[in-house]
């Protein structure tokens, strides 16, 4: 049977195009795409993607092995990697050298990349033993074996049997592309997968239509303000990533409050969306209705967020995708917060033009490991921004245009100069994006009365009601901050009586709650 199967997949994908080396990208010829032979569904997948990307025939391999998503160490190592290190030593993708010790070394890889397509199970169970396992590192950690299947298969080179605890990844806080790094052993493995087939097909085209133009929209951060303790450590995370857009031209809308953004928050333009710490899906994502920008990238961090990814409304990773976003970051199993992705390094990366699967391993510390990155590892959101705001269609202008004038803000150090490109930009283009990201900026530097005149310039130039209720957020915010809570009441009711009808307005009575049962608090910028 599994013949069979072997034999099924070569018919399969020789009717991939033959593509000339010149077709191909160097990220292309260094990838190759696993599907699970049991799973014609997988099998199309993988096709499709490999056509997309123009990756050739004889890099889309099969493997026969269960079709669930957790599968058994023995199986994993009979079904998956073994077969993988077979394939890679005949097809001569890696030179092996015998040590004198006995262990074998990578010393040269042709391979850098690896999409595992949906059908390919996502994680390994513990096991009450192993042969050849050592324990080592603290016990928390060492006490642990199981792990994600993608994580395991990034150190497939490395030939160890260890498998308590995590490995080192050598390419952690790397500034190299992965072909300059020198590390033949390590793979950078990622998965297009998700609740349905549709939805992955969606991931696919998503990033390679984004390419052509780049990643706009807002990043929406929602911190817990934690500043003691370990959890301490994503909130910095976090924190750094709202810095780190901002002086990249990324309009950052900031909740830095203990719950998550509420669920009518009229989160539209969701580029970016980085937050914690809830069990299972919430606040906006709740909403079956609620769209990502295309090509968004996502992660709430948790420690189960991807402990499935085929169900559309459990844990966090399976809904972000339903919802459009292109790439997920997530943990399998409980990964512990300090071995899961630093978000800002990742942020970082992608900012700096890094592949997808280049950013996510530069963001961890450890493979063979939790930890799983659900999306197309060639995916660069930021391999093409556009300068000049003329060429590309709304609302993308309008982000490139508050972009120009956003960089001058912070790297030419022309606040007043930038503000005034800024007000200009969005009067010349009727911009309410323009100004809710420059009153942004301006609440960031406390200049609250700039703001206020800012936000209610965006509320004059938005057609949207949602994105009127979401600028009038923000202006009640300050108005609250600076003491002036009659004014900010006021503005409540005028835009709960004009959008009754709006999917914030439940939130917006919520807001007028609190001003009249609480004293002014400060803004979320």
């Amino acid at each position: 049977m599994k013949r069979l199967f072997a034999a099924l997949a070569v018919v399969i994908f020789t009717c991939l195009p033959r593509l000339s080396a010149q077709d191909r990208s160097p990220e292309a010829d260094a990838t190759i795409v696993v599907f699970n032979s049991r799973d014609p569904a997988s099998q199309e997948l993988a096709k499709y993607y490999a056509g997309r990307r123009h990756i050739a025939a004889d890099h889309v391999v099969g493997v026969d092995c269960t079709t669930e998503e957790e599968i058994s160490r023995t199986d994993y190592d009979a079904n998956i990697a073994e077969p993988l290190r077979k394939i890679f030593t005949e097809r001569g993708w890696w030179k092996l050298d015998p040590g004198d010790d006995g262990h074998m070394d990578i010393e040269e890889n042709k391979i850098r990349f690896v999409a595992l397509i949906r059908g390919i199970p996502l994680k390994i169970p513990p096991v009450a033993s192993y042969e050849g396992d050592v324990k080592t590192g603290p016990a928390v950690y060492s006490s642990k074996n199981e792990a994600c299947v993608d994580s395991e298969l990034a150190c497939l080179g490395f030939f160890s049997h260890t498998i308590s605890g995590a490995l080192g990844n050598p390419y952690f806080r790397s500034f190299k592309r992965i072909a300059e790094a020198n590390i033949p052993a390590l793979m950078l493995v990622c998965r297009l997968d998700g609740p349905t087939d549709a939805i992955v097909r969606g991931m696919i085209d998503d990033s390679i239509e984004t390419e052509k133009t780049g990643l706009w929209g807002f990043a929406y951060v929602d911190s817990r303000n934690i500043k003691e303790g370990g959890l301490a450590e994503g909130d910095k995370w976090l924190l750094n990533i709202v810095d780190d857009a901002k002086k990249h031209g990324i309009p950052v809308i900031h909740d830095n409050g203990p719950e998550v953004f509420p669920e009518s928050y009229p989160m539209n333009y969701a580029a970016f969306y980085y937050g914690w710490y809830a069990d299972y899906v919430s606040g906006p994502f709740a909403r079956s209705e609620f769209r990502f920008t295309k090509g968004a990238v996502a992660c709430h961090i948790h420690s189960f967020s991807a402990g499935t990814l085929r169900d559309a409304n459990k844990n966090w990773a399976g809904p972000l995708l339903a919802r459009g976003a292109a790439a997920v970051l997530g943990n399998v199993y409980e990964p512990f917060l300090s071995l899961t992705s630093n978000l800002d390094i990742f942020q970082e990366r992608l900012q700096d033009g890094f592949t997808f699967a280049e950013s996510a391993y530069a963001s961890v510390k450890v493979v063979s490991w939790m930890n799983t990155f659900i999306g197309d590892p060639l995916y660069r959101p930021f391999k093409v921004i556009e300068d000049n705001p003329n060429r590309l269609p709304k609302p993308l202008s309008e982000f490139a245009a508050y972009r120009n004038g956003a960089l001058l803000w912070f790297r030419g150090g022309e606040p007043v100069t930038s503000e005034k490109m800024l007000i200009k930009s969005g009067r010349d283009l009727s911009s309410g994006i323009i100004f809710e990201s420059l009153g942004l900026l301006q609440a960031g530097q406390n200049n609250f009365l700039g703001a206020l005149d800012s936000f209610q310039q965006a509320r004059v130039f938005y057609t949207n009601p949602d994105d009127i209720i979401r600028a009038g957020i923000h202006e009640i915010s300050i108005l609250r901050a600076i003491g002036r809570n009659p004014e900010a009441h006021k503005l409540a009711q005028k835009l709960m009586g004009v959008y009754p009808a709006s999917e914030a307005a439940p939130l917006l009575r919520k807001i007028d709650d609190e001003i009249n049962a609480t004293p002014a608090q400060s803004p979320h910028n």
